[in-house]
């Protein structure tokens, strides 16, 4: 077996592997321990970009395992490589091959924004300006991967959202991409765009499950609700805006630097505070 400080684990590339759920990871390590590790790990110089979880049952059984190692030509290579790894190999929800084809786009662009690196999807490089430029990376993409040009250029902004949300709260991307999280790619595609605070608030609601919760239905007309049932459904919708603001007013406040600005905001607060109040008054009486 490779000594333990030969192999790196990358944190990113890890994050590229779809988590197993509980009975695919003990079918995997049942099959590790009875025929031991038949699948050679794949490195590029010594970070691990193929087999984290053989990987991590080998280390904790201390199975032996072989190595073969691959050359690419930056990071970015070794990220494509990978997530084409990724798609070819399992049966993926359409969230995670969003995601995939999305990270694809997004991490040749890169590729071609850099002039001296270079792939099977790039823009043509300065030298060869007096010659036609290739098909754009999205409708290359979109012909390996059989689907439309605006289908990979929104599974962009998909990836995008999600790899925000993961900066956040990775318990929050998991959920996303494992599906125990309700927000559809409509969604994400939308807050893509959103600021680093609305991400934030986003990714807090989606680690909680409380992102995209619908209010409870009103009782059928037979069931004559209580008036306390009432106000309090009325009043749990306020509760959950509060919270919300609570978050962007905390993050976005100490950029406000301008005495006349606050004085607005000030104003604003007490006659939402003067409301509560008469409303806590109403109760009292």
């Amino acid at each position: 077996m490779p000594e333990i400080m030969e192999i790196i684990i990358d944190e990113e590339f890890k994050g590229l592997l779809p988590s197993l759920d509980e009975e695919t990871y003990n079918e995997l390590e049942e099959s590790l321990l009875q025929n031991g590790c038949r699948e050679a790990l794949v490195l590029w110089q010594d970070v691990l970009v193929d087999g984290y979880n053989r990987y991590e049952i080998c280390m904790k059984h201390d199975i032996p395992f072989g190595t073969v190692s691959k050359e690419f030509a930056s990071r970015e290579e070794a990220l494509i490589w990978i997530i084409s790894t990724q798609v070819s190999r399992r049966n993926l929800t359409p969230m995670q091959l969003s995601h995939y084809r999305g990270l694809h786009y997004i991490t040749n662009k890169k590729i071609a924004g850099n002039k001296s690196g270079k792939n099977q999807y790039n823009e043509v490089g300065p030298q060869n300006e007096d010659k036609p430029k290739n098909p754009r990376t999205s409708t290359l993409l979109a012909e390996k991967y059989k689907v439309s040009k605006s289908t990979i250029e929104r599974d962009a902004k998909v990836a995008a959202a999600i790899s925000a949300i993961g900066e956040a709260s990775p318990d929050a991307k998991r959920k996303i991409l494992s599906g125990e999280s309700n927000i559809d790619k409509r969604e994400l595609e939308r807050l893509s765009a959103s600021t680093k605070t609305e991400i934030e608030a986003a990714a807090s609601q989606i680690e909680s499950g409380a992102y995209g919760k619908k209010a409870e239905p009103a009782s059928p007309p037979e069931e004559q609700a209580k008036p306390i049932d009432i106000i309090l459904a009325g009043i749990a919708p306020l509760s959950a805006a509060l919270d919300k603001i609570a978050i962007v007013f905390d993050a976005e406040l100490p950029k406000v630097r301008n005495k006349d600005e606050r004085a607005v905001l000030k104003k604003s607060l007490e006659n939402c505070i003067k409301k509560l109040q008469t409303l806590s008054d109403q109760v009292s009486q």
